[in-house]
């Protein structure tokens, strides 16, 4: 009989976000859309973006999390994610990341050539994904 439940594994520079073997599904952020993952997946290596990475326990709960961009590895009933960050929903200090968005947005609306516009939108993408992720957990 096929296993029905898988481990996943989500990594940043800084620490393990979460290591659990009783996952049942994972929704990831492709860099080509959202992508879905089951046990006994077919090995599969992807690029993923800013975005929300869900995933479901063998006990029926969802949880949810903000990846900013990184790499997803599906081998042997395995799913290893290594984010450049990842915050679990409930992780996610709400007042920082609005502020963090106002000043993406700030640097934004100023016209001046020193201003980094692709580093200021990547910073606005992952304070939004983050506040998205966040209140939709509370």
């Amino acid at each position: 009989m096929p296993k029905k439940t898988f481990k996943l594994d989500v990594i940043t520079p800084d620490r393990v976000v979460i290591s659990a073997d009783d996952v049942t599904s994972v929704v990831a952020p492709g860099v080509e859309g959202y992508l879905g993952v089951l046990a006994n997946h077919s090995p599969l290596m992807t690029a993923l973006e800013i975005g929300r990475l869900d995933f479901k326990r063998a006990d029926g709960s969802v949880k949810e999390m903000a990846i900013s961009g990184g790499f997803m590895e599906v081998h042997n009933n395995t799913v290893t994610v290594l984010a450049e960050a990842a915050e679990q929903a409930d992780e996610i200090d709400l007042e920082r990341a609005e502020r963090a968005a106002k000043r993406a947005e700030e640097r934004l609306g100023v016209r001046d050539k020193n201003i980094d516009i692709e580093r200021a939108q990547a910073a606005l993408q992952r304070a939004l994904n983050r506040l998205e992720v966040a209140r939709r957990a509370r």
